[in-house]
């Protein structure tokens, strides 16, 4: 990894703090905030507010926020309705890349997941970027001991960014599974690895990205770990997701962070990765 960031010239190093610094926008006239009772839960895109109103009950909305006042106050039932809405929401074609997996949602402001507390919802992924709520990922970028970085290039058939870049494993964090598992879990499908010593994972920190895109309000905590990898480690997918990996230069990855054939989430979990790693 010293040797990665070793090859990166001043301006790449000012382009990583700019990917840090432009991590996070402000909501625009584009979105709408929305609440359940009196508990915030995301931006709504505009666009999202006619068929949520149709599908969650009982809802309203006015020219400054949407409220829904769940019909009972338990984490399970406002779960079970929020869901219900979303399966109605996909059914009519409004929301797609469905996965019948499910994210933990505590609240606007949970940085790390609260595995320990209990959460407001739990419901179906693709529900989140609909209705912009704070979901959390963890990406780990994984670096050769010559110097480079090992990267994946997203399948063609991916919901969302196909095609594009991606660190050597990234993947959203599922209801009910740690950092670490999640860590573990993604390395294995992503890139045929085996955390055999959870110590390897170096965390960078959590960096928070929130900006409008095609699917809805996308609002993520990345929590980002390096990982030294062994002498003659050579990725392989396992769950197809991962059409080919390539091992990158510093010179290079940066060149293709500002051609714009990463994810935008990637670029900055890179950024993350070197910057905590080496102090900016």
């Amino acid at each position: 990894m010293k040797r990665f960031f070793a090859e990166l010239t001043p301006a790449h190093r000012a382009q990583l703090r700019v990917l840090i610094a432009d991590a996070r926008h402000l909501p625009s006239e584009n979105t709408l905030p929305w609440w359940c009772g009196a508990h915030f839960m995301g931006h709504l895109a505009r666009a999202h507010v006619a068929p949520v109103l149709r599908a969650l009950h009982p809802s309203h909305a006015d020219a400054d926020l949407l409220r829904w006042n769940p019909l009972s106050t338990g984490a399970e039932d406002r779960s079970w309705q929020l869901e219900s809405a979303l399966q109605a929401l996909h059914k009519s074609g409004h929301l797609h890349g469905w996965r019948n997996e499910r994210f933990s949602y505590w609240s606007h402001e949970t940085l790390l997941p609260q595995t320990d507390a209990d959460e407001w919802v739990r419901v179906e992924r693709a529900g989140f970027l609909y209705l912009g709520m704070l979901s959390h990922a963890v990406h780990i970028n994984g670096f050769t001991p010559d110097g480079h970085l090992w990267c994946g290039q997203r399948s063609a058939t991916k919901a969302t960014d196909p095609s594009l870049w991606d660190n050597l494993t990234a993947g959203g964090l599922p209801a009910g599974e740690t950092l670490l598992e999640c860590a573990r879990r993604e390395l294995w499908e992503e890139a045929g690895f085996t955390l055999s010593d959870p110590a390897a994972l170096q965390a960078a920190g959590p960096v928070r990205i929130s900006q409008m895109a095609s699917g809805g309000w996308h609002d993520e905590v990345l929590h980002v770990f390096n990982l030294a990898l062994p002498q003659g480690f050579v990725p392989r997918n396992q769950d197809g997701e991962v059409q080919t990996f390539e091992k990158l230069s510093a010179p290079a990855a940066m060149e293709r962070i500002a051609a714009g054939q990463f994810t935008s989430d990637a670029a900055l979990a890179i950024a993350q990765g070197l910057l905590a790693a080496f102090r900016g």
